[in-house]
């Protein structure tokens, strides 16, 4: 079979696993990023065994691994800091192969970028058009025009592809509430434990990552696009001050400057992640919520899994239509379970408070643990990828 080229329209978590995946099996890809440059500025990330196990297929699941850390446990707690539910970070290695592993965005994203040829990264290269010309997929960019054989739409909530080519599918949706993400200074004496905790439409977590940082994060039930008056530090400063230890020493750690606040939204179920020889993937295709912490998991999946759809077959279109059928019901079901949670999480009537605080610690770990297993205990469609002999490191 001839080489095939595809163009991956989005340099972030999801576009980039799907060029690794691609390269290895042979294709020639350019990734197309509108910023300068190959980089993140986000916070910490989790990834959960299933992500990891998507790494393993790509041959980077060790290198991610030791950049990030592994908390010995973490849980939620209600607004006094009881305990409402805990989960042992050995176990769920035990159950599903992998712990749950932090790290810097920045740092997954440079262990993505430099498992591709560097002429295969087009940084600056915005896409302004993406159409159909006699079966072919077109993609008009800064730097020109390409024509491969496959398109991958992985350009996150707001994507070009999809407005391109799914004129008419429902734009993305508030969830109610925005969100703060911040990473502390290293601390004298870092924290051995994660956890989220519950208030009244409010929420505050916060998790290792590596020397001695935190990663945390909040969330309150605020009308979209606002700002704070006098800065988002101070806002955190008045809404989350005075809840349980360790959250206000954690908020002492963290620079004035380097608060970063988001609106969440997410994404209403598409008819179909492809159209042609098109395909969505990331966040361009099922945009989540960060409740399950899944967004960048679903996307590392959907990566090898597209990889494993179109290896062996000439015929692309075919292969993607498989890809949907195995990739749409569940991601689109896991956001609707992330959904769900963040509902539970920002509630802020006090009698539905208390009975979710009830009920919460009222299950079994083990049942917890349990109804994880739909998310986690995904498997890979198949084994590692080789390596390819121009690859760089």
């Amino acid at each position: 079979m001839p080489q095939r080229a595809a163009t991956i329209v989005g340099g972030g978590i999801g576009g980039l696993a799907a060029a690794i995946a691609l390269h290895r099996r042979g294709w020639r890809v350019e990734v197309l990023e509108r910023a300068p440059e190959f980089t993140e500025i986000g916070a910490g990330i989790s990834l959960w065994p299933n992500a990891l196990r998507a790494l393993e297929v790509l041959g980077l699941a060790d290198d991610v691994r030791s950049l990030g850390a592994v908390e010995a446990a973490g849980g939620v707690r209600d607004r006094r800091g009881r305990w409402l539910s805990r989960t042992d970070n050995a176990e769920l290695a035990r159950r599903f192969g992998h712990p749950l592993t932090v790290l810097h965005r920045a740092d997954l994203l440079r262990a993505l970028t430099q498992a591709l040829p560097a002429d295969s990264l087009r940084p600056g290269s915005e896409v302004s058009a993406v159409h159909d010309d006699d079966g072919r997929p077109v993609v008009a960019h800064r730097g020109g025009e390409s024509r491969p054989d496959l398109v991958i739409g992985a350009d996150g909530l707001r994507s070009v592809v999809r407005r391109a080519l799914w004129p008419d599918a429902a734009g993305p949706r508030y969830a109610g509430y925005t969100a703060w993400r911040m990473v502390t200074v290293p601390l004298p004496r870092p924290l051995s434990e994660g956890a989220a905790t519950w208030g009244r439409g409010e929420r505050f977590g916060y998790t290792a990552l590596p020397g001695g940082r935190m990663y945390c994060f909040a969330t309150a039930s605020l009308p979209a696009g606002g700002v704070s008056g006098s800065s988002e530090y101070a806002e955190l400063l008045r809404r989350f001050g005075s809840w349980p230890d360790p959250v206000p020493a954690l908020l002492a750690a963290v620079p004035a400057d380097a608060v970063l606040r988001h609106d969440l939204y997410d994404l209403p179920p598409l008819p179909s992640f492809v159209h042609g020889r098109v395909a969505l993937l990331g966040d361009a295709a099922h945009a989540m919520t960060p409740n399950l912490g899944q967004g960048a998991c679903q996307a590392l999946e959907d990566a090898v899994t597209l990889a494993h759809c179109l290896d062996g077959t000439p015929d692309v279109a075919a292969a993607l239509r498989s890809y949907d059928l195995l990739r749409r019901p569940r991601t689109q079901a896991i956001t609707r379970r992330s959904a769900r949670l963040g509902a539970l999480g920002q509630l802020s009537w006090p009698p539905a408070v208390l009975l979710r605080d009830t009920a919460a610690r009222l299950t079994p770990t083990r049942a917890t643990l349990r109804s994880m297993t739909p998310v986690l205990g995904w498997t890979a469609p198949d084994g590692p990828m080789p390596a390819t002999q121009n690859e760089t490191h």
